[in-house]
């Protein structure tokens, strides 16, 4: 059962300011046009956000780009989209984002076989001295790398 897994879009930002504890898989409910303006690439989740209300899960901010010969079947691109998870799932990230400090990011869309997923991380944020450390421990290891580069020549 190798299902293929085509990425569309990633949230590297949300890794600079959170902490990902827990990461979930959830599916998108979206109409026709926005499924193909997804299969062309066309999806951007930089500044959206997940909440859940009244036992479900919707992710806003999500943009994805009307599909060009969508003509009047094209819906909002920033409209708000349901998450389809296990109430389970959902019932255990409420109670993990009431506590404080946590909160639900995206992390990445990606189609698996042909149903479109996004990574939901159960997230805590960083304070600045958290993200200056990750900076110097990025920059640690890409001078090691430099340094492993040049005495193998």
């Amino acid at each position: 059962m190798g299902e293929s897994v085509k990425l569309i879009a990633n949230n590297k930002k949300a890794y600079h300011d959170y902490f990902i504890e827990e990461t979930y898989e959830a599916g998108l409910a979206l109409h026709g046009t926005e499924v193909k303006s997804l299969r062309m690439g066309k999806c951007s989740i930089k500044e959206s956000f997940v909440r859940i209300e009244n036992g479900e899960v919707f992710i806003y901010g999500m943009h994805i780009s009307p599909y060009e010969k969508g003509n009047i079947f094209n819906k909002d691109p920033l409209r708000v989209k349901k998450l389809l998870l296990h109430r389970s799932e959902i019932g255990r990230m409420a109670g993990k984002v009431a506590e404080k400090g946590y909160t639900l990011v995206p992390l990445r869309v990606y189609f698996k076989g042909s149903l479109v997923k996004v990574e939901i991380g159960l997230a805590k944020g960083k304070k600045l001295y958290d993200k200056r450390q990750d900076i110097a421990k990025k920059d640690q290891r890409r001078e090691a790398e430099k340094e492993f580069k040049l005495r193998l020549r």
